[in-house]
């Protein structure tokens, strides 16, 4: 690992009351000493200090500094932050002056990558920080602080036992095998911890893929046919008038789009264009991708007239989106309603029995967005090679493959759900990770 100091402003490139510049490294209380008035390299950790900082005779700022000595800071080495006045020219002034007594700018992420490096945190823990400063709603913030505060590595701890159990029996039998019968270990002891790994971390992916989903909000299509009040039902659930809403059919030509939080439930929300037979181009191509956003869909919301019987388009819609995770409704409930069912009024904004609906369908997975999970689709595709290569191994197992063999797949096992917490890493890996991370964190 190199061993030279880092520097970044670690606040926004904006004006502030503020700014902080974090400087991590060896040379890190050097570097301060330089620049301001006193010494500060005598002083305990977790101490704050007032000090004027100086170019050559020019006075740049006059600051408070936060001082972290190794192996006690984020970083696990000698850390410095030095809150300026929050002024763009002045803390880019400091930063140029750090510069030049001889820190290097960091790299995206460093800081928490040499915190990574240095076993302060693990890799699950260092993305959970990415994450919460990237959260942007309360599932999400509250996911990232499970997971910072070590609940990945809680999870897979259990399967990590188990695992290392199975390799443990097998090894044990290669290596003194006048102690153990081959086929009795394979058939009545390593297959039923295998399917019963293999059983547990299927729920681990499948919990994850759901929480993930979630957390990043169900992709919602609005079907139906045209001017049966989709695009009302879009301004109802957003609380604006996003869609063109008239009394002529085939109004929406285009997809329409946006976000809402229905009581905890996040929905990327698809206006379409009604489905129908038509002539017109324009409203041809509306009605294909109208289709093509129902394939990728994971809801559907199905809006039907409340006030007319079902006519051939109301049933090709029904037919369409049969076999999707869907909710029928009926709209126009402010009128003679001739239907049993879900019945909402978009033009009187009654829309709250959907959203108690749509609540109702998800609230397990509600439940274990705030749970303890994996967390993204790098901690969830790692798993799944664990499982493949697990799969892989029972295969040869009811094969009757030699036992050294089945240990290589049990070793990639091992391997794939290592890297998630980064207990075993590629160098690669990291780069791509951290580099996702702002300047000064």
């Amino acid at each position: 690992m190199n061993k030279d100091t880092i520097v970044a402003i670690a606040t926004g490139n904006t004006k502030g009351a503020i700014s902080i510049i974090r400087i991590s490294g060896d040379d890190a209380f050097n570097i301060t000493n330089s620049i301001i008035d006193k010494d500060i390299s005598k002083m305990n950790g977790y101490t704050i200090e007032h000090a004027t900082i100086k170019d050559e005779e020019d006075i740049i700022d006059d600051v408070l500094i936060n001082i972290f000595k190794a192996p006690k800071s984020y970083t696990g080495e000698d850390v410095i932050e030095i809150n300026c006045h929050g002024g763009l020219y002045v803390t880019k002034k400091v930063l140029a002056l750090i510069i030049s007594k001889g820190a290097r700018l960091a790299r995206h992420g460093e800081f928490t990558e040499r915190a990574y490096l240095n076993d302060k945190l693990d890799l699950a823990e260092a993305e959970a920080i990415n994450d919460l400063i990237n959260a942007n709603n309360e599932m999400n913030a509250k996911s990232a602080i499970h997971s910072l505060k070590g609940s990945t590595k809680k999870l897979l701890e259990p399967l990590e036992d188990d695992l290392t159990q199975i390799i443990a029996n097998i090894e044990v039998n290669i290596d003194y095998p006048e102690y153990d019968d081959v086929e009795i270990l394979t058939n009545e002891t390593v297959l039923p911890a295998v399917n019963k790994w293999i059983k547990d971390i299927e729920k681990v992916i499948e919990d994850a893929k759901t929480s993930v989903s979630i957390r990043e909000g169900i992709d919602t299509v609005i079907l139906g046919k045209p001017n049966v009040g989709k695009s009302s039902l879009l301004n109802a659930l957003l609380q604006e008038d996003k869609a063109i809403v008239t009394d002529i059919a085939g109004t929406t030509r285009d997809l329409v789009e946006g976000i809402v939080n229905v009581k905890g439930v996040p929905l990327n929300l698809i206006d379409t264009a009604g489905i129908r037979e038509s002539d017109d181009i324009v409203e041809k191509i509306g009605i294909e991708r109208s289709l093509s956003a129902l394939e990728k869909a994971e809801l559907v919301i199905v809006v039907l007239d409340a006030s007319k019987e079902l006519d051939e388009e109301d049933k090709l819609i029904l037919e369409k989106s049969e076999g999707k995770e869907r909710i029928i409704v009926f709209n126009k409930g402010d009128l003679e309603a001739i239907h049993e069912g879900l019945i909402i009024s978009c033009i009187n904004n009654d829309i709250e029995a959907l959203k108690e609906e749509i609540v109702k369908k998800y609230n397990d997975a509600l439940l274990l967005g705030n749970s303890d999970t994996l967390n993204n689709e790098r901690q969830i595709g790692l798993a799944m090679q664990a499982l493949n290569s697990m799969k892989d191994a029972k295969k040869a197992l009811e094969e009757g493959y030699e036992l050294d063999l089945v240990t290589i797949d049990l070793n990639k096992c091992w391997t794939s759900l290592k890297e998630i917490t980064g207990e075993v890493h590629k160098d690669d890996l990291l780069d791509e990770i951290f580099s996702r991370f702002c300047l000064g964190k």
